[in-house]
């Protein structure tokens, strides 16, 4: 019965999107990206697009998405929209971040990746250009694989706070009080596996091609290095996402350690009152603001 009425959901959501997507403009990018995605697929295999290529697009997404962040603590009028502006990034925190990332992301999560090739031959996945969804289905699926993680990484991310486990695992996330973008991914290894399980959860869902897996990598990651900037930009488009966190939610959770334990929206903290100190602080900060 559950399976059924989740049937429903899904179905009654993608006639929505369908019916949204019908009155949406055509994408000018489409031509060249067919191009782009015809060219891959006729010179690799699927083993190496689905291996190779998700892990050169990590890479290359997580260190471009965190270049602004490292860009501004070098450009004063940035300083402003610090949250801790008394607590700057270091050359020292930056290297040891580093270092830990890329034992997190070639020791841990490429052996994760390596699976990918498999999953999408099991579940026969496609990757060719005619059975892509149009760019309104894959936003959807992405909000969707967000709810899931978010639901996931609340209520284990709050486990692993727990007093008897918290110093053996989750403690070293936090090791910096202050976040700064690069520190999204630094992490406990056995943390990267518990907690970026979520990650896959959304995919067994909605995954309906290839291109769902990149999409679904590039705003997971979009997401975690935003709320961990330390930066509270103004006009940030991530805003417009309903419930949507931001980084002076999680950068809280960082200076605070307890409470704001979702990752993405806050309805959870919300519903069980683990915000209550961080709306407190925010009251405050606001009225001193308006002084």
């Amino acid at each position: 019965m559950e399976v059924n009425g989740t049937a429903n959901i899904l179905s009654s959501a993608y006639l929505a999107v369908e019916y949204v997507d019908s009155f949406l403009p055509g994408n000018p990018l489409q031509e060249p990206l067919k191009h782009a995605w015809n060219h891959m697929l006729q010179n690799y295999s699927k083993f190496q697009i689905a291996t190779w290529g998700s892990l050169i697009v990590h890479e290359l997404i997580y260190f471009l998405f965190c270049l602004p962040g490292f860009i501004f603590q070098f450009l004063p009028f940035m300083q402003k929209y610090k949250i801790q502006p008394d607590k700057p990034e270091t050359w020292e925190k930056q290297w040891k971040c580093f270092k830990m990332l890329l034992f997190n992301h070639f020791c841990i999560q490429l052996p994760l990746i390596c699976g990918t090739y498999y999953f999408t031959e099991f579940f026969s996945i496609p990757y060719d250009w005619d059975s892509m969804p149009r760019w309104p289905f894959i936003l959807a699926q992405c909000f969707g694989c967000a709810v899931i993680e978010d639901t996931w990484h609340y209520f284990l991310h709050r486990a692993l706070h727990h007093r008897r486990i918290y110093k053996y695992i989750h403690k070293v996330h936090h090791d910096f009080t202050a976040p700064f973008g690069m520190q999204a991914e630094y992490a406990h290894p056995a943390e990267t596996l518990i907690l970026g399980a979520g990650f896959f959860i959304g995919i067994m869902v909605f995954c309906n091609h290839m291109i769902l897996l990149w999409a679904w990598v590039a705003f997971r990651l979009l997401e975690t290095i935003d709320v961990h900037s330390g930066y509270d930009i103004p006009l940030n488009p991530l805003h417009l996402i309903p419930f949507y966190a931001g980084a002076r939610f999680h950068d809280f959770h960082h200076m605070n350690f307890v409470g704001n334990y979702g990752s993405t929206f806050t309805w959870w903290d919300r519903l069980f009152n683990t915000d209550s100190q961080f709306m407190k602080h925010y009251s405050q900060h606001k009225a001193v603001k308006s002084d």
